[in-house]
């Protein structure tokens, strides 16, 4: 595979009234961007109508799991598989439609320049259309959370539609990244930061869902809560110990 393509990674859990319309709006904005569809045995025949559209098209590939074992254990499973194939860039999005297909150039032209580049609902240009209030407050709420813990200055680190360079892909322990949800998000994101990797953000219009259920769970922000809490601990832990041994160093 040419390191220049592109690998869009689409994890699917019953979203077989979205996968179609997806791909076919992603192949109209950038027609030479491949689609992973990662499927957790849909039972609503979501892996069969994308095993048809692959049998169409040699852009879209399936990648079937046993069971429904998390939004992050899907990505890993999409990265590595794009890794194998030497894609360029891997590309997060939703199968729900609350991605725009449409704002994948402006994503993808950002990563020429920057490791990851996440789009982002809260920068400059960047909106939220349909969100019942309560979700903006959580959404908002995390976000910020996750600034404070972590000492990141990152708007939306807990966005799923983000790019990344595949050295950023290589690089990172991605056997260590077992968080599910959104708390994936933060997770990757959080490792890059850490490793020395430029983070960039683009303004997006994320829509909700029309059709389907979202997969937010009570259980998936309890993770989020607990996992940030630990690491921003362990991270202020190392500063202060590093500050401490600054000071009592050896002196001339």
């Amino acid at each position: 595979m040419d390191n220049n393509a592109v690998l869009v990674v689409v994890p699917t859990y019953n979203e077989r009234d979205n996968i179609g319309s997806l791909v076919t709006r992603l192949h109209r904005v950038r027609p030479d961007t491949h689609v992973l569809v990662v499927d957790d045995g849909s039972p609503d025949g979501t892996g069969a109508l994308a095993e048809e559209l692959a049998s169409r098209d040699d852009r879209v590939h399936v990648l079937h799991r046993k069971g429904k074992a998390g939004l992050g254990a899907a990505y890993i499973a999409g990265f590595r598989w794009g890794l194998e194939r030497e894609f360029g860039t891997l590309v997060e999005m939703d199968a729900d439609g609350s991605h725009a297909p449409e704002d994948l150039p402006r994503i993808l032209a950002a990563v020429t320049e920057h490791d990851l580049v996440i789009g982002s609902r809260y920068v400059p240009g960047g909106s939220v259309v349909n969100w019942p209030r309560r979700r903006k407050v959580l959404s908002k709420g995390g976000n910020l959370y996750s600034r404070l813990a972590l000492g990141v200055r990152i708007k939306d680190i807990t966005a799923g539609y983000r790019a990344y360079r595949r050295a950023v892909l290589d690089a990172l322990p991605l056997e260590e990244a077992d968080s599910q949800g959104y708390c994936f998000q933060i997770d990757l994101a959080w490792r890059a930061i850490r490793a020395g990797f430029s983070v960039a953000e683009v303004p997006i219009t994320f829509t909700e869902r029309e059709v389907g259920h979202s997969k937010m769970t009570g259980s998936i922000v309890r993770e989020a809560v607990l996992n940030v809490g630990a690491w921003g601990l362990r991270h202020r832990g190392r500063q202060l110990r590093a500050a401490v041994a600054r000071r009592n160093g050896p002196r001339g």
